[in-house]
């Protein structure tokens, strides 16, 4: 097992249609507004930029990104991780009922020093602090989509 190896997949439920979703989620400049995880995102072009992350644990983790999909029809975003974290990231859209089932997929490597040197020990901190963000970007979301 490579222990600086993750793959994330959790499912968010919002009471908003998929298409208001999308058009929220590929727009992740203003992510920060709503997701407070998410500390700074600064576009370089239409398809690539800088994220600063930050949740429990008193470490920021810087990435680039790069827009590898952007599929309104389909409601699927897909970016390409740089930096701190090198891998894939996916939110996949799709209606259910009268909301919309998210699914966020993530296949990362740990490339920050320090996290690497604490991979085996940090482990399941990391796995919490990744879910406790996620919970985050979850309500704030659903709280931004009231009011849109």
């Amino acid at each position: 097992m490579d222990w600086c190896r993750y793959r994330f997949r959790c499912v968010w439920r919002l009471p908003a249609p998929p298409d208001t979703v999308y058009a929220v989620l590929e727009r992740a400049e203003d992510y920060p507004r709503w997701w407070p995880q998410v500390r700074e995102v600064v576009p370089r072009d239409e398809a690539s930029g800088t994220a600063r992350f930050r949740s429990l644990l008193p470490y920021d983790l810087l990435v680039t990104v790069r827009a590898l999909r952007r599929d309104p029809a389909a409601r699927v975003l897909e970016v390409g991780l740089g930096g701190d974290l090198e891998g894939r990231a996916r939110w996949t859209l799709t209606p259910e009922g009268t909301g919309t089932r998210v699914l966020y997929e993530q296949e990362v490597e740990v490339r920050a020093r320090l996290l690497r040197i604490l991979a085996v020990p940090g482990r399941p901190l990391f796995r919490a602090n990744h879910a406790l963000m996620m919970r985050g970007g979850r309500r704030g979301l659903a709280a931004h989509l009231r009011s849109v």
